[in-house]
């Protein structure tokens, strides 16, 4: 490793043998280990409420045991247990197991659902996230070019700023739940038939139970349409609100992917 950590850290993954995680969208370093997680970013709220979020979710749900943190420099350094088990878009899972994928994924979602939430150290209403985005679009950071094609230009909105505008205009009735906040499938972990793990927790807290919905219903179809380079013709998104036993609220998961357009 060429990046240098901080001395405790150091001194726990002295000698290991690592890989450098090619799947995650995190824009620090993550480091993997036989039995160890290390993630190195700047120190923003979000890392800090990865930590803070993984220490209160322990014995909730299974999530990484935090085994060090450190902030140094302005970098946050998290190191954390490895958890077991394939990520959710394993072909594994897309190509030979999709009704099995689909149910783990119901039964993750309800899971999630079943937390108390009466003491959950974090809000992430809509209250909360709409202040979020204003100061990111105020600020120029939304990334038009990794949004849906149709979310900006000829067809849509014409900048981050009037989807703001239409989001804070329209906004649904929340059904308050745990959220995980990122409910994508390489965030989710399966081993032995069951949901081994949820990972990349710097988003969860207490939301709509739609917004993650609409997430993983994204990210099953973009995991399966070729967005993402295969094809999975066994895959069926709408097949979630079949395993969840509920009718498919479109209304609620447009607003929520165009909210997460902003973030």
């Amino acid at each position: 490793m060429t990046e240098q950590f901080p001395e405790n850290i150091e001194r726990l993954i002295a000698g290991k043998e690592y890989t450098v995680d090619s799947i995650g969208r995190s824009d620090g370093a993550v480091y993997i280990f036989d039995d160890m997680v290390l993630k190195s970013e700047k120190c923003t709220d979000n890392a800090i409420s990865t930590v803070e979020m993984m220490k209160w979710l322990s014995g909730r749900l299974p999530v990484p045991e935090v085994l060090a943190h450190e902030v140094e420099d302005g970098k946050s350094y998290l190191l954390m247990s490895r958890i077991k088990g394939r990520m959710a878009l394993d072909r594994y899972f897309l190509e030979e197991r999709p009704d099995e994928l689909i149910s783990l994924l119901a039964e993750g979602l309800k899971m999630l659902w079943s937390i108390d939430i009466s003491d959950c150290p974090r809000m992430c209403d809509l209250d909360t996230e709409l202040i979020r985005a204003r100061e990111r679009v105020e600020k120029g950071l939304v990334n038009t070019d990794d949004a849906e094609p149709d979310t900006f230009g000829k067809d849509g909105f014409k900048d981050p700023a009037e989807l703001l505008e239409w989001l804070e205009n329209n906004r649904p009735e929340s059904d308050l739940v745990l959220s995980h906040g990122d409910l994508c499938l390489p965030n989710i972990f399966i081993e032995n038939g069951s949901i081994s793990g949820f990972i990349d927790l710097g988003s969860c807290g207490i939301a709509d139970r739609w917004e993650d919905i609409a997430l993983c219903w994204r990210s099953l179809r973009h995991n399966s349409d070729g967005t993402y380079g295969n094809v999975y013709e066994g895959i069926h998104p709408d097949m979630l609100f079949e395993k969840l036993g509920i009718e498919p609220n479109h209304e609620k998961l447009r607003y929520y992917i165009l909210l997460d357009e902003l973030f």
